[in-house]
């Protein structure tokens, strides 16, 4: 069966590992789950991914996810931007999570990128999702 929300998928598999106090998930890879991975490691709330060809033509990643004194680094991940509702966001009206402590990540013309490192490129684009 077809999926209709990839990303979604990611960020649940990753909500549920964290839930279960997993080091390491699994996801099915694809350009723009490594993007918003590579932006979580980035930020601090992943320690890292690898990207593994399970077979021919079918590759999957590997995130390793990060505690801090046993609970979870990410507190709340949730998905903003769904493919029955896009929420698209201009450099000025894109909010604070969280009053900074949190982020947000955005899939604009310049790639996928958090919401501090689109306000320094002055960038504006979809909110795939926020991260506190």
């Amino acid at each position: 069966m077809a999926m209709s929300d990839p990303l979604g998928d990611m960020i649940t598999r990753i909500r549920n590992g964290q839930r279960a106090s997993k080091s390491v998930v699994t996801v099915p890879a694809s350009k723009l789950r490594s993007n918003v991975l590579e932006v979580l490691q980035r930020e601090g709330y992943i320690r890292g991914f690898s990207w593994a060809e399970v077979r021919p033509g079918v590759a999957e990643l590997t995130v390793e996810l990060k505690y801090s004194d046993g609970e979870p680094v990410i507190r709340e991940i949730d998905r903003v931007s769904k493919p029955g509702r896009r929420v698209y966001a201009g450099i000025k009206k894109l909010q604070p999570v969280y009053n900074g402590l949190g982020i947000s990540i955005l899939s604009t013309p310049r790639g996928v990128m958090s919401d501090s490192e689109a306000r320094a490129a002055n960038v504006g684009g979809e909110v795939l999702c926020r991260v506190f």
